[in-house]
């Protein structure tokens, strides 16, 4: 009997009969890679939701997972989702008194962590939580319970308990709330449904082309949903994941494990090209000139070999000499990247693009499961500087004031406990206000491009709106800038805040005999603020008068998550970045 795709927990069993797979999940254990195979996946799942029916769980319970990637994570995922609990996965990197809130408001009855650094945090917090019982460890730490407990509890449950819970599971119940990073104000707890997440998975499967037979390595927190919703694509086309060790380790892994696709977001692109240009200032003469004549024709790119005959050959030369070390840096079978979360700069689009590094760019939310559109290489369905086509099934109209609005069997169900905040962005026909701007674009007007953040657009002194997003994002080609915010509600004009490359910029230093060897330096040298300002000015010369940042103040620090400047996905938060950089912005508007 064929299996139904209808809930996520259908989807190890239709991998078991379609693409029965040794290596359905790996992680790297001890310096080796450890796998489980999709039978196990199944039979370790069912042994957890027969524990958690020996605890006590019932359907609509809620359960915490707080953990890196790791196959681990999806065998409870599995385990909660059957027995008709939710799944409320939570970032590891937020603060013990975000777990207070998320842990009271979900009501959470049993949470997972993987490390004693987040098993200390929720120890501080747990007895602030009166639903909460229990608390296990994916590794084993000393004096806790390990995960393999709760599988051992449910030894006397008949898989039949399991099997009559799992028939009740319908496809519009909910499967998971998960809480949205937040760059204003405590988080909001999206709730998903079953049907929301599954029907984004089959859709966004028709862009992406993850197939039987290759493999993934996933990287971006598994806890978000586009991370996780991209896994399940994975399970479904019967493609075996690989997760990687950590951050710092992911250029090494990718080596290892030889991914087809992986998914990224636009930061971590921007880091691996920078590392790639400053290698290419490492070389001397003919071969640095090489180096820079096929990034320069890369940044030219078009698809559907817009630009000819002339340049395609001349991209086969760039492609042969040069671009094939950076495949070879990303195990040289990369086939597709998909990129979300962010705008992805443009250049950066056609450079990798132009590398045959597929990139493939595309938007959503928490909100919208996460998928509204995507780009993809078949069907002319690529365009760069937008975020492709609208995937099937899904609608998209446009507000007064150009917002983008969806509806589709993808967008939430709402937010938990708070029918208010729903009720602000779900209208009553079932159309989702993204508090994005956008339009569509292209010679089939049927590109969405994203032009800016409804709720970060701000208003100068003199009355014109600025959207400072798109600004940022053309600043960051510059080499000499790592990141920058634009700022200038109700002043007379915009400014930026940058903090620099300080990498490239501690080696251009050397070159034109400035002492700059530390963040310190680099902020004090007139030097180098002149010559990012150069940058900055050439960069916004073609922009309104009303937009273009008048002064710049140079920052010392690299925003992070860990410093609370940004969320989990990277994004700017801003009014934290604001409070933290009054000086400069003193100095900046005196």
């Amino acid at each position: 009997m064929s299996i139904e795709l209808k809930r996520l927990f259908d989807l190890p069993y239709y991998q078991l009969e379609k693409y029965p797979l040794e290596r359905s999940f790996s992680s790297k254990v001890n310096g080796k890679w450890v796998s489980i195979s999709t039978q196990q996946l199944v039979d370790q799942a069912n042994e957890v939701s027969k524990g958690l029916l020996a605890m006590g769980i019932k359907p609509g319970d809620k359960i915490g997972l707080i953990s890196n990637n790791r196959y681990e994570w999806h065998i409870m995922d599995i385990g909660i989702l059957q027995i008709g609990a939710i799944n409320v996965p939570v970032y590891p990197t937020i603060s013990a008194d975000d777990y207070d809130y998320i842990f009271n408001h979900a009501e959470l009855k049993t949470v997972v962590v993987s490390s004693t650094e987040i098993l200390d945090k929720v120890n501080s917090i747990k007895l602030n939580v009166p639903s909460l019982i229990d608390v296990f460890t994916f590794e084993k730490i000393e004096g806790e319970k390990h995960w393999s407990e709760i599988k051992l509890k449910g030894v006397d449950i008949e898989i039949s308990q399991v099997n009559d819970l799992m028939k009740e599971v319908k496809t519009d119940d909910m499967a998971s709330i998960i809480y949205t990073s937040g760059t204003t104000g405590r988080p909001k707890g999206v709730m998903l449904s079953h049907s929301n997440i599954m029907s984004n998975v089959v859709a966004s499967g028709m862009r992406f082309p993850a197939k039987y037979g290759q493999k993934a390595i996933s990287f971006l927190p598994i806890c978000h949903i586009y991370e996780r919703s991209l896994t399940y694509l994975y399970m479904k086309e019967g493609t075996s994941v690989f997760f990687a060790e950590s951050m710092e380790t992911i250029g090494e892994n990718i080596k290892e494990v030889k991914p087809e696709v992986f998914s990224a977001v636009p930061r971590l692109l921007e880091k691996v090209f920078d590392k790639i240009i400053a290698k290419g200032q490492e070389q001397t003469g003919v071969k640095k000139m090489l180096f820079f004549w096929a990034v320069e024709l890369g940044e030219k790119w078009e698809p559907n070999g817009e630009n000819g005959f002339f340049y395609e050959w001349k991209l086969g030369i760039a492609n042969k000499i040069i671009f094939s070390k950076w495949r070879e840096a990303l195990g040289g079978k990369v086939i597709a990247i998909a990129s979300g979360s962010a705008s992805l700069q443009p250049r950066l689009a056609r450079v990798f693009n132009a590398a045959q590094i597929p990139i493939f760019e595309g938007y959503g939310l928490t909100e919208t499961s996460p998928v509204i559109s995507v780009n993809e290489l078949d069907n002319e369905g690529l365009m760069i500087g937008t975020v492709g086509r609208v995937i099937d099934k899904v609608q998209v109209k446009f507000g007064g004031d150009g917002e983008i609005l969806a509806k589709g069997p993808n967008v939430m169900m709402g937010y938990y406990k708070d029918p208010e905040k729903t009720a602000e962005v779900l209208t009553e026909d079932g159309w989702f206000h993204t508090g994005d701007i956008g339009k569509m674009v292209g010679k089939t007007n049927d590109f969405l491009k994203i032009t800016d953040r409804k709720k970060e657009m701000f208003k100068t002194s003199g009355g014109k709106y600025v959207a400072p997003q798109i600004i940022e994002n053309m600043l960051k080609e510059s080499r000499f800038i790592e990141q920058a915010m634009v700022i200038g509600e109700n002043r007379k004009h915009p400014a930026v805040l940058v903090v620099p490359a300080f990498e490239f910029i501690y080696e251009w230093a050397k070159r034109h005999d400035e002492t700059a060897s530390t963040p310190e330096q680099v902020v004090a040298s007139q030097k180098i603020k002149d010559r990012v300002w150069k940058d900055v000015s050439k960069i916004t010369e073609n922009l309104g008068s009303w937009e273009i940042p008048k002064k710049m103040e140079l920052c010392s620090d690299v925003w992070a998550i860990e410093n609370d400047e940004l969320t989990p996905t990277l994004k700017l938060k801003r009014k934290v970045i604001l409070e933290k950089h009054q000086e400069e912005i003193n100095r900046i508007y005196g």
